[in-house]
């Protein structure tokens, strides 16, 4: 007798299996923070007194941009991961069109929504070609459709790889080199160390909006995985990782009790105290961002800092040779700093 075949589960339904089973930290991607209600209330964070990230990278973006001109001053294209609504990077379009070059916008993102927020906002200043895609499959495939040699300037802003694992960044820069030419630009934003309490209050803020935020996920998880949360039996925690230099975000369960899963068909056990860990923001010097670019086959070429709240953007030039090429280059130099504060 065959066995009755189970109904494919979608890659949100399998994470979550895998997360919440998995050893002793029970954990849920950040990624999956960004369903419509999730957007919406990171865009209200933003806004926060105590969340100076977002102002400090637009900040830079409107003081700065201009400057990158004598560096790339005919791009064949501008390109964006995880861009969003595409607001800040109005900024760093409008410079470039200075040159009177015409060239497209190439917004990469999972959201459907936010991807038609880009055409909304840039699209009266330059073609808006989006790609509905994660960051390295959608770089993939605009990579694909070149056929100029002039460069392209691709950015990552809003400290997005502070949402990388540190171990994980090299790998994911290498990756991103080689979807790009030699000669291309990558424009980064990467939050910097400050002291502590300014970290944990940006991301628990007393009205609780961050706190929403983060409990939207279980909400997700009751919306569209048939799960069973109880909300209220669960809190927003935040904790400040020093050796890492990272600001951790949980669920921190508050009694004993199961919860059913039906896309699952599983009952998952939680423990009073235990917590799900949801989001790592890493915090970066920028020293150690040097060593990230030379590791990964990139030359820093300028950066510019926010005075009030310390937010880089690192403009990086992709060089002619890989990190393997330079035997002069200690791969080690970035996992000391790394711990250097």
């Amino acid at each position: 007798m065959s066995a009755i075949a189970k109904p494919q589960l979608t890659q949100f339904a399998l994470e979550t299996s895998n997360g919440l089973s998995s050893g002793d930290q029970k954990r849920i991607s950040s990624r999956y923070f960004y369903d419509e209600l999730g957007s919406a209330l990171f865009e209200a964070i933003t806004l926060l007194p105590e969340y100076g990230l977002t102002r400090a990278d637009e900040r830079v973006l409107q003081t700065h941009s201009r400057e990158l001109v004598p560096f790339i001053e005919n791009p064949l294209a501008v390109a964006e991961l995880g861009s969003g609504s595409g607001r800040k990077t109005r900024w760093v379009l409008e410079a470039l069109r200075r040159s009177e070059n015409e060239f497209p916008y190439i917004p990469i993102d999972v959201s459907h929504s936010a991807l038609a927020s880009c055409i909304k906002e840039l699209g009266d200043l330059v073609p808006v070609k989006p790609i509905c895609a994660d960051w390295q499959d959608g770089l993939t495939q605009f990579a694909r459709t070149r056929v100029s040699s002039q460069p392209i300037l691709l950015l990552f802003l809003g400290s997005s790889i502070g949402n990388l694992e540190r171990k994980c960044i090299p790998e994911f820069l290498h990756g991103i080199r080689a979807c790009l030419r030699p000669g291309d630009f990558f424009l980064i934003g990467a939050d910097l160390v400050k002291d502590e309490n300014t970290m944990l209050v940006a991301y628990d803020d007393p009205t609780g909006v961050t706190a929403a935020f983060n409990l939207n996920l279980l909400a997700r998880m009751n919306r569209e995985l048939g799960a069973e949360f109880d909300l209220r039996s669960f809190a927003h925690e935040v904790r400040w990782n020093e050796v890492e230099r990272r600001i951790e975000m949980h669920l921190l369960c508050c009694r004993d009790q199961y919860v059913h899963i039906a896309a699952l068909d599983e009952r998952i056990a939680f423990r009073a105290g235990e917590t799900i860990w949801t989001e790592s923001s890493h915090k970066f010097t920028t020293d150690e961002l040097d060593g990230y670019a030379c590791v990964s086959g990139f030359n820093p070429v300028a950066s510019w800092v926010d005075a009030e709240w310390p937010f880089v953007e690192a403009l990086w030039r992709a060089d002619s040779k890989t990190s393997g090429d330079r035997p002069w280059m200690d791969r080690k130099a970035v996992n000391r700093s790394s711990t250097t504060i």
